[in-house]
C-alpha cells in the first residue's frame, strides 16, 4: 500500500525540484528590466494556454543556449490569469523543462501594457519583443517565429548597426 504513494510522491518532488521561481512583474517593472538590458535581449509573451506560444518556446531556449550562452538573454512573460501564478505556470514550465527565467505580468488590462510595449500590439500572442539597447535596435514581431526565423532573427539583434547618415 505505501508503494502506491510513493511514486506520485516522488514525481511531484522531483517537478518541485526543477521548478524555478515564477517573478511577479508590473508593466513598470517589465519596460525598466527592458531599457537597463546590458545584452541583447529577447522577451517572449506567451499563456499557458496558446498552444503556438508553447509550440516555439523550446527552440528559443535550445537556440539562446546552444548559439549564445550567456550573451543573450531570453525572458519568457506570462500573460495566464491570476489564479495561474505562480503554481500553475511553474508546474506547466517544469513538466515541460523551460529553463529560460520566466515572469508574470501581473497587469490584466491589455489596452494598457499592450501599446506599452510596442504601439502596434494588439494584444495577440505570441509576440517576441528583441532589444540590444547598446546598439539602439528594438523590434517587435506580432506573430510566431519558426526556428529558422527566430534564428536569422538573433544574428540581426547581435550584429546589428545602426545606419549612419
Amino acid at each position: 500500500m505505501q508503494k502506491k504513494w510513493l511514486i506520485p510522491v516522488l514525481l511531484l518532488f522531483s517537478l518541485a525540484a526543477r521548478a524555478q521561481e515564477v517573478k511577479k512583474l508590473s508593466i513598470d517593472d517589465l519596460q525598466a528590466y527592458i531599457e537597463k538590458s546590458q545584452k541583447p535581449l529577447v522577451v517572449n509573451f506567451w499563456a499557458t494556454w496558446c498552444s503556438s506560444c508553447v509550440a516555439e518556446i523550446p527552440y528559443f531556449i535550445t537556440t539562446v543556449n546552444k548559439q549564445y550562452g550567456d550573451k543573450v538573454e531570453l525572458l519568457l512573460v506570462s500573460l495566464d490569469i491570476k489564479q495561474y501564478y505562480p503554481h500553475t505556470i511553474r508546474a506547466f514550465a517544469a513538466k515541460r523543462n523551460f529553463t529560460a527565467p520566466i515572469a508574470w505580468l501581473s497587469e490584466s488590462n491589455a489596452d494598457i501594457f499592450c501599446p506599452r510595449i510596442d504601439s502596434r500590439w494588439g494584444g495577440e500572442i505570441p509576440v517576441t519583443l528583441m532589444v540590444n539597447n547598446s546598439k539602439k535596435y528594438r523590434r517587435f514581431y506580432d506573430r510566431g517565429l519558426t526556428e529558422l526565423q527566430f534564428a536569422q532573427e538573433l544574428k540581426t539583434l547581435t550584429n546589428y548597426t545602426p545606419n549612419k547618415p
